[in-house]
């Protein structure tokens, strides 16, 4: 059984298959507590009844909740439950659906989650996520991914400061600069785009892909899209 937060079918708003109609499957409980996430119901239970939010279902129930052949599989932190989400990846690819999986990048795969996933969307955090440096980057983890050829690097970013700490980051953790993609940090569309004309313009500098969120701009900071 998985700790689900919601299922609900939209397309992907980020990251390189951004525009794809997908099912979300979104996990709850997360390992770092960043300051602007948009999905807190997944692991603050000082604002959120975990009782609520948390539901346990088995992959039974879950996979007949799925619409889409491409299943994108987030949170919360998804690989603290990997161990639960093995069978049900397989069950997934056993109905020919693709595999997306977004984490923290903290948490090192499991090769049999590993042989089942399509693409891993990879979002590390920087300092501005609020989470401590040895909270948010894990060496190991973040070595396993950036060996992966399917594996893409999407950084939030906020402020034009905070590009050095990702030319930072990209050197020190070896990252493929073709596989990293910077993406404004904001809840509207306004936001995302003030934030997006000087983050194009790095991005084009640095070798980067720009990258948005469709779906704020599209519904807004709306839960279930």
């Amino acid at each position: 059984m998985l700790k689900v937060s919601e299922v609900f079918t939209s397309i992907q708003g980020e990251g390189v298959t951004a525009g794809v109609p997908s099912t979300f499957v979104r996990l709850a409980t997360c390992n770092l507590q960043c300051t602007w996430c948009d999905t807190k119901y997944t692991w603050d239970w000082t604002r959120f009844d975990p009782k609520k939010e948390i539901t346990l279902v088995e992959d039974d129930v879950l996979l007949a909740q799925i619409e889409a052949q491409n299943v994108v599989v987030t949170g919360g932190e998804p690989l603290l439950q990997q161990g639960a989400l093995v069978p049900f990846c397989e069950s997934l690819v056993a109905r020919a659906c693709r595999i997306e999986v977004e984490t923290n990048g903290t948490l090192v795969p499991l090769d049999a989650l590993a042989a089942v996933v399509a693409q891993w969307n990879v979002s590390p955090k920087l300092g501005s996520s609020g989470n401590g440096l040895a909270a948010r980057e894990r060496p190991d983890a973040l070595a396993w991914f950036s060996r992966a050829p399917n594996a893409w690097f999407k950084l939030v970013v906020d402020e034009p400061s905070a590009l050095a700490e990702v030319d930072d980051f990209v050197t020190r953790h070896a990252v493929p600069r073709e596989r990293v993609l910077l993406m404004p940090e904001g809840t509207t569309a306004a936001t995302l785009a003030a934030r997006s004309t000087w983050l194009v313009d790095a991005c084009r500098e640095r070798g980067f892909r720009f990258a948005t969120r469709l779906h704020v701009i599209l519904w807004g900071d709306e839960r279930g899209r």
